[in-house]
């Protein structure tokens, strides 16, 4: 996805391991009727991989973009059950989660295999969304900086100028997701910043003020507003409230 506009804002729901094909295109469909065809943020949803080509096909025409959740670092190869770039994008998909915080801590993805996604990622020209984000245990050790700092660094770290303003961050504290906890404004906002200086310690030149940085965990219409008041919040990344076609258009009209 080249040439995003400095900072724009950005919605990404992923719908995760739920719903079959026939289903997710229902659902694609009725998220184009109540965004509309002209929505005031970016909106993206990503589908399990089944439902890719039945969402594709719903959402043609449509301003919502296709995304996929993961991919595999590797072009081709025999790896059972995974899926490439390249096969991501022959489905339509424009952008990739990349380090979701359910595969770094559920199938135990390390930083240097997300920052091998990353840049398997780019070489099929997908922008990736790089989740990042503290546990619970590391918050209450006051070690947020400490994380997000070596997750960025070990992420982006001699990623090009160009390469990187293709990307997407997602701060994803772990301990809200799925939870119904949310990170407080105030919370949020002062990640972002920790993640915004990890940025421009890693990549030279502007890139770093370039890339948007999205909230993600247990994003619902009820504080999304409170949350992207934050200057420092470029979009959101939602899970549950992604799954109800209302819920979803009104995080995208609050966005």
């Amino acid at each position: 996805m080249s040439d995003w506009p400095r900072r724009p804002r950005l919605v990404v729901g992923n719908w995760k391991m739920n719903k079959t094909p026939t289903e997710c295109a229902a659902l694609a469909a009725a998220i184009r009727r109540e965004v509309g065809d002209a929505p005031r943020a970016r909106v993206a949803v990503c589908p399990p991989f089944p439902a890719l080509t039945a969402v594709r096909t719903a959402l043609d025409g449509s301003p919502i973009l296709l995304g996929a959740q993961n991919l595999h670092p590797e072009a081709a190869g025999a790896f059972t059950g995974e899926v490439s770039g390249a096969m991501l994008s022959s489905c339509g998909c424009v952008l990739v989660l990349v380090g979701h915080s359910e595969r770094r801590h559920g199938m135990g993805e390390s930083d240097a295999l997300v920052a091998r996604k990353l840049r398997a990622a780019l070489r099929e020209r997908l922008s990736p969304v790089v989740c990042v984000g503290e546990t619970l245990d590391e918050r209450e050790r006051d070690l947020t900086r400490e994380v997000l700092t070596r997750q960025i660094a070990a992420a982006f770290g001699g990623l090009a100028r160009e390469p990187a303003r293709q990307c997407v961050i997602a701060y994803e504290p772990v301990w809200a997701i799925g939870t119904g906890r949310v990170a407080t404004r105030d919370q949020a906002a002062e990640a972002h910043r920790v993640i915004r200086e990890a940025l421009g310690g890693s990549l030279s030149g502007e890139s770093g003020g370039q890339i948007p940085v999205l909230y993600g965990g247990s994003v619902t219409p009820q504080n999304i507003g409170d949350l992207v008041s934050a200057e420092e919040v470029d979009g959101v990344l939602v899970g549950g409230a992604s799954l109800e076609a209302a819920s979803f258009s009104r995080i995208v009209a609050a966005a």
